[in-house]
């Protein structure tokens, strides 16, 4: 009988376990992330970007032509403060090594 009753609680918790939703993975952002870096190079263009990406290292100015609101850091690693870029939007970017995330 106690058999059982934890064979019935072990397939009832499974089933609970099988019915939540699993959490939705992040959308990558729909559009361009487009960084202007020199007059004497081409426009650095990420598509559809998503998660962290660095920055070309003599970079300028970001433009955001998505539809989410991109991070931009002072670090490759997408780490500590940051300035949010909405959509349609654009900003100066830190020489170095920076990075964004959408």
């Amino acid at each position: 009988m106690v058999r059982a009753i934890l064979v019935s609680l072990v397939a009832a918790a499974s089933v609970i376990g099988l019915a939540a939703p699993a959490p939705a993975a992040p959308r990558a952002a729909s559009g361009e992330v487009v960084v202007f870096s020199t007059e004497a190079q081409p426009l650095d263009v990420y598509r559809d970007p998503s998660g962290c990406q660095q920055l070309p290292t003599i970079a300028h100015v970001l433009n955001n032509q998505t539809d989410r609101p991109v991070q931009v850091y002072g670090n490759p690693f997408c780490l500590g403060p940051s300035v949010t870029v909405q959509p349609g939007r654009g900003t100066h970017v830190p020489g170095g090594a920076g990075s964004f995330s959408a």
